[in-house]
């Protein structure tokens, strides 16, 4: 586990027909769940639904292909949101797509440099504040959808988002409200019953067919955006010194974030399966990943703890 070689590679060596058939098996639902996740973080990151897939789809499999982990899936992710949103709204996307591709080459220097092994000298309670804070954030970021609401502003930090959650109650959608309940009542009382079947996959296709079926006034994708059905195209962002100095701290920001969160979702990870993942391979993969997304309009992406978890 020493060497930086891909968990992939190491895997071929005793790989059965038995455990392809679950591979495909696990793949297919993870790619269900993958979907309207990546295009409801590429919203609330202010960018296009297509950038969620294009993320999901580039930087997953490059990451899977080079990962440390024999598990871990990756893509966008919530903890990036709200810092997406502010590179974007700051230096628009040429700088989102520079800062990335720095973070990836950031990444990749601390697997070559076998820093990986520093995630066990991060605090628990550092963790614990970081996760926790992310959860907080998701939650007020969400209660707009939640309630149907519309915004007179638009905001990006999360107090912003919640004076606007107060001062525009007055556009609450009862609808709304009511398919987002359904939906979270799949997602807590679904696993209590069924094990095997994911409860967001559940929720996902018993929103859509609520609304659809009883023909509710509540907004659909295809309502707010067009998406794009064309492949994902190679772009080199404009980059030059003066947009590297200004996005500098964000790449750093976006390493060391995707450091942290990637590495801890291959933990928990090792604990599900009980093994034993490669820290540097990971951040090596990662950083590939994440230049990789950029280069052909993606965002940053990390390891994600609930879909690694359903694989």
């Amino acid at each position: 586990m020493k060497t930086l070689t891909p968990q992939l590679f190491l895997s071929m060596k005793q790989y059965t027909k038995e455990q392809f058939t679950k591979d495909v098996i696990s793949g297919i639902i993870v790619a269900i769940i993958a979907l309207p996740l990546s295009i409801a973080l590429a919203l609330a990151s202010g960018v296009t639904p297509e950038q969620g897939l294009y993320t999901a789809i580039i930087a997953g499999f490059v990451i899977s292909f080079l990962g440390g982990s024999k598990v871990q899936i990756a893509g966008p992710t919530a903890a990036f949101a709200t810092i997406v949103a502010g590179i974007v709204m700051k230096n628009g996307m040429e700088g989102l797509a520079t800062a990335t591709i720095l973070a990836g080459l950031i990444l990749v220097i601390m697997g070559f440099l076998r820093l990986g092994s520093l995630i066990r000298f991060i605090p628990y309670t550092l963790t614990t504040g970081f996760t926790t804070g992310i959860a907080v954030n998701n939650f007020i970021g969400q209660i707009k959808n939640f309630l149907g609401l519309t915004f007179r502003e638009s905001p990006v930090e999360t107090m912003e988002k919640l004076g606007q959650v107060i001062s525009c109650m007055d556009t609450l959608n009862l609808q709304a409200l009511a398919v987002g309940a359904v939906s979270l009542a799949i997602l807590i009382l679904w696993p209590r019953f069924f094990k095997k079947v994911p409860p967001s996959l559940i929720a996902v296709a018993a929103a859509a067919v609520l609304v659809k079926g009883m023909g509710l006034r509540v907004n659909t994708i295809g309502d707010l955006y067009t998406i794009s059905s064309g492949l994902p195209a190679f772009h080199l962002p404009n980059i030059s010194f003066s947009l590297v100095q200004k996005v500098m701290p964000d790449a750093i920001t976006i390493a060391v974030l995707a450091a942290i969160e990637s590495l801890l979702s291959c933990v928990v990870a090792d604990g599900m399966i009980g093994g034993k993942h490669n820290s540097n391979m990971e951040l090596v993969a990662q950083g590939a990943g994440n230049a990789a997304s950029a280069l052909f309009g993606g965002i940053p992406a990390t390891g994600a703890i609930a879909r690694t978890a359903a694989n």
